[in-house]
């Protein structure tokens, strides 16, 4: 017996969360992209030395921050104790196991190039994240934390996706086939779905905030934003790496990446129409990550 989709579970609620738009789009990610069977991966290498040279620092990162979600979903059942249905559908479900085994599929390809495995942390929670949580059970508050969930997580899939495709042509130039287009092809086909999840959950949640609501969430996402599983400096410097070694390493290749992941979080959070093609908290994130991967570099 098949099993019932979330659309036929929550069909009827009241939930504004449950609109049938959003679930039916997440019920037919979990139905069309199913995780990726590692039986399925090719990790044929014909030039191991070249790829190590050029991709080493992208498949160490990405390994390691796919393979972290399953302590992002630990947060987030934390920051979002009255999360709607569909939410905890989604990143339970759906974005979990999908890319926990994009993260499976990239650190078995990087074990068997001579790597050393990715280094991860599966289960800490930060008393940051504790203490967010304890104020998220306020309705209100509860709005905004999930309002910069959204947000992360466009910026998250978006620059995956871009990174997975520069990826994608760096190997296939190099003659590397089988890794392109087994492993690396999968895995970006996973991800517009997942930055169309955030898309519509962002535009939904940001028409129903009030004023106080949007200016909370633009004062703590320009206080707190960072890049994925980029914690702190050392981590931020391997943000820097992969940037290099995907062809983003000036600051004006990386205005311009920026520029295309952030474009629909210009457009919600006003950066737009002050003139800005992006908030300027992402392009100085962004532009520390070179530099201190710039430092670590000239230390080493």
């Amino acid at each position: 017996m098949r099993t019932p989709t979330l659309l036929s579970r929550v069909r009827g609620r009241t939930e504004p969360w449950s609109e049938p738009r959003l679930v039916a789009h997440v019920d037919r990610l979990a139905e069309e992209h199913p995780p990726i069977d590692l039986a399925t991966c090719d990790f044929s290498v014909r030039r191991r030395d070249e790829v190590v040279a050029r991709f080493a620092p992208v498949l160490d990162y990405m390994a390691r921050a796919e393979l972290e979600v399953e302590r992002n979903t630990l947060e987030l059942g934390v920051l979002l104790p009255h999360a709607p249905d569909v939410d905890r559908y989604f990143y339970r479900e759906v974005w979990q196991p999908q890319e926990s085994h994009h993260g499976l599929a990239l650190d078995e390809l990087q074990v068997r190039l001579g790597l050393p495995p990715a280094q991860t942390d599966l289960t800490t929670l930060s008393p940051k994240v504790r203490a967010v949580g304890a104020l998220a059970h306020v309705g209100a508050l509860q709005d905004v934390v999930r309002m910069l969930y959204y947000l992360t997580g466009m910026t998250t899939e978006r620059s995956a996706l871009l990174a997975y495709h520069r990826l994608h042509d760096g190997l296939t130039e190099m003659g590397e086939t089988a890794v392109a287009q087994t492993i690396i092809t999968p895995i970006r086909r996973q991800e517009p779905g997942h930055f169309a999840f955030y898309q519509l959950s962002a535009r939904g949640l940001w028409a129903q905030l009030a004023d106080w609501q949007r200016w909370l969430v633009r004062r703590l996402r320009a206080v707190s934003f960072a890049p994925v599983a980029a914690g702190d400096d050392s981590r931020k410097a391997d943000v820097g790496d992969m940037m290099v070694a995907l062809g983003i390493g000036t600051p004006e290749d990386s205005d311009t990446f920026v520029e295309t992941v952030a474009r629909t979080e210009a457009e919600l959070l006003g950066a737009a129409e002050a003139g800005l093609a992006v908030p300027p908290y992402i392009v100085r994130s962004f532009r520390e990550c070179l530099e201190l991967a710039r430092e670590r570099a000239a230390a080493a």
